[in-house]
């Protein structure tokens, strides 16, 4: 009777024993789980602020060039290379950035992109300085590109909101507004080049808060792609300012 008990006692001990192991292991699991999440998410967050720190670096020299070709654009008084030429440029220069995005021709390829941008820039400035308000028109509308860049992207930093949900609709709206673009041009419709000027305001607007949401979101990992997204937005809303604000200024 006494082993009986003895043993009894012992089984019971093992059992307190196996579970209090068990109750262990199971706490070790969950807290090496948790770790493992937690470092996969530093992680994660390193590599976006590292995206986002990379694209705005190679946002600023892109600008800083571009805006040097456009300066000695206009110091030369240099005519524009025209619609087709523009268009044949810029996606012959986009399709090169893309192919090589991940390697160091890729940045050669953005650089070549919005130098040629910056270029065709250059001859628009020109033109709209010879109005009699151009100064000021120029000047509103680079403070307003200025205004409405730094502005949204603050707000998707400090918010982390995600715009996502919206890529679809730009996707449209800038394909719709591109048509009605070339036909504004093709059929010379005033009005609808100032209506399409009006979109991509809003449109560019748009863009800008999805991509810097993308960045952010870990949607876009390659920083020569969301530079050369942002630079495009900031483009075409600073040369769709010009417009609107040229003819609400009657020029």
């Amino acid at each position: 009777m006494a082993t009986e008990t003895v043993r009894s006692e012992t089984v019971k001990s093992e059992t307190v024993k196996s579970h209090e192991q068990s109750h262990s292991d199971n706490h070790t699991t969950r807290y090496t789980t948790s770790d493992h999440s937690t470092g996969g998410s530093a992680t994660s967050e390193l590599s976006t602020n590292k995206v986002l720190k990379n694209t705005y670096a190679l946002l600023a020299m892109t600008l800083f060039f571009s805006a040097l070709t456009a300066g000695i654009s206009l110091a030369f008084n240099l005519p524009h290379p025209g619609l087709l030429i523009t268009l044949a440029g810029y996606f012959g220069l986009l399709f090169l950035t893309t192919k090589f995005r991940d390697s160091a021709i890729g940045l050669l390829c953005v650089f070549a992109l919005t130098g040629f941008m910056g270029y065709t820039l250059g001859p628009i400035i020109n033109a709209y300085l010879k109005l009699a308000n151009g100064g000021q028109i120029v000047l509103m509308a680079l403070s307003g590109t200025a205004l409405v860049f730094s502005g949204l992207s603050a707000f998707v930093l400090v918010t982390k909101k995600n715009f996502s949900f919206i890529g679809n609709f730009l996707f449209v709206g800038i394909l719709v507004a591109f048509i009605a673009g070339l036909a504004a041009v093709f059929l010379n419709l005033p009005g609808l080049a100032l209506a399409v000027s009006s979109m991509f305001i809003l449109l560019m607007a748009g863009l800008i808060l999805f991509e810097t949401s993308n960045i952010i979101h870990g949607g876009e990992t390659n920083y020569i792609m969301a530079t050369v997204t942002l630079y495009v937005a900031i483009y075409n809303l600073f040369t769709s300012l010009l417009h609107v604000l040229g003819f609400t200024s009657g020029e």
